[in-house]
């Protein structure tokens, strides 16, 4: 394994679906009947099998084909995509839940996984209890348990509830504790699936964390199943992409998440014209109906260099009674992990529009375009006298943007961490030394 804490090749994991055929209700008739058919043919036939039934069809499916990756020690590897990509059987096998159909997975060290609410619990004992048990499983001894019993406590907030059987513990509470208990033991691997959106607000960012200490601080591996792209863009250094129990991608985060996002959000978004598009809130009496973004000589441009003028151009229909007053249009910028960078309302510039023309566009000149160069999401809303009339959900469209000479030294690029570009000066004050 040279120095891999982890290594999967080609693994693959087949089900069988079976497809009941055949009326939709069954009545008590219906089954003597059918009993009775089923007796008949093994009397009839006593070498064909009793599980045969032309009312069931039986299907193959491969959750995973030929996956293979290797994870290094202190690693935190995220792994995305779609439902039903795989991602949770994955874990499952590295779990040792459940065993591969083809290839090998082989693992140094002791592996904690956070898979669903209740993994590993034993429902008729206590939260002390199950903290020992989970212990055990680990290889712990009780002296090892003992010393990190009362950390995993505080960091659950069950203190009160401990030797109360975990059956009677809520959604949250269950959470809490397993991922204290996860996290606490020490294992050398931490597996944990989207389990964590069970939890509030303040724990979700508590665990979180807890993660990135673990992998930083005490070098410990993390893989991190979640359609939180912050989170995964914020805790994990590598990320695999699944699509359709397959590896397509294995690599840089950013990258990564850039291809899971234009895979899935132009189905939703680019292949409905705005105007058709029926996702979207409001009482309908406007109807935002196209986008696009012009350069500062009214040429519709495809990209949008950082620190250039562009004009933001929504088109609009009305089907109401006119004319519609005090009407207020924005738009807003989001990061591929679905971070708002901005909004922008026309009501921020003391503007409100009064509409006397059924059709018309809106235009927004935004100055020196403050984003690094990278594909931002764009979504726009429309309010009339404080009502909402238009809003698509899954937002507009999508802008690229590219390198740009944003400070004006000839520099282009600066597309680092931070999506936003700050103009500003700076200066050198020089105090004397004392």
């Amino acid at each position: 394994m040279s120095d891999s804490i982890i290594k999967v090749e080609n693994l693959g994991k087949q089900y069988v679906i079976g497809h009941q055929r055949g009326e939709r209700y069954t009545t008590l008739r219906d089954v003597v009947a059918s009993n009775a058919k089923r007796l008949g043919r093994k009397l009839l036939h006593p070498l064909t099998s009793a599980s045969s039934n032309p009312h069931v069809g039986r299907e193959d499916f491969w959750a995973l084909t030929d996956v293979s990756f290797e994870v290094r020690p202190g690693e935190a590897i995220g792994i995305i995509g779609r439902n039903g990509a795989g991602k949770s059987t994955l874990l499952k096998i590295l779990s040792r839940i459940t065993e591969p159909t083809t290839g090998s997975v082989r693992i140094r060290g002791r592996l904690a996984s956070l898979l669903e609410v209740g993994t590993g619990f034993h429902p008729e004992l206590t939260g002390r209890e199950n903290i020992f048990l989970n212990g055990a499983v680990l290889g712990m001894t009780k002296a090892e348990i003992r010393q990190k019993f009362d950390e995993i406590v505080a960091f659950a907030e069950v203190g009160k509830f401990l030797d109360t059987p975990v059956k009677r513990y809520s959604s949250g509470m269950y959470i809490r504790l397993a991922f204290a208990v996860a996290a606490h033991l020490e294992p050398e691997i931490l597996v944990v699936d989207e389990v964590l959106a069970v939890g509030d607000a303040e724990f979700q960012k508590k665990c979180l964390g807890k993660m990135e200490e673990v992998a930083t601080k005490e070098n410990r591996t993390i893989l991190f199943v979640s359609h939180n792209m912050a989170a995964i863009e914020n805790l994990c250094q590598r990320v695999i992409l699944l699509e359709q129990g397959s590896v397509t991608y294995s690599g840089e985060t950013t990258k990564a998440i850039n291809l899971y996002l234009s895979n899935i959000l132009p189905s939703a978004i680019e292949a409905v014209p705005l105007m058709h598009r029926t996702d979207r809130s409001g009482d309908g009496s406007i109807r935002l109906t196209s986008f696009h973004v012009e350069d500062q000589d009214g040429q519709r441009i495809a990209a949008v260099s950082s620190g250039m003028d562009v004009t933001f151009v929504l088109g609009y229909k009305c089907y109401g009674d006119h004319p519609y007053r005090k009407v207020d249009v924005g738009f807003s910028a989001h990061s591929t992990s679905n971070q708002t960078l901005f909004v922008f309302y026309s009501s921020y510039m003391g503007r409100l529009f009064e509409l006397t023309s059924r059709e018309g566009e809106f235009r927004c000149r935004v100055s020196k375009f403050p984003l690094a160069p990278g594909r931002y999401g764009i979504g726009a809303r429309v309010v009339v006298g404080g009502d909402e009339a238009d809003w698509p959900n899954d937002g507009i469209g999508y802008l690229e943007v590219e390198a740009g000479d944003f400070y004006g030294t000839g520099a282009k690029g600066y597309n680092g961490a931070a999506p936003f570009l700050v103009l500003g000066n700076w200066s050198l004050s020089d105090t004397a030394s004392l």
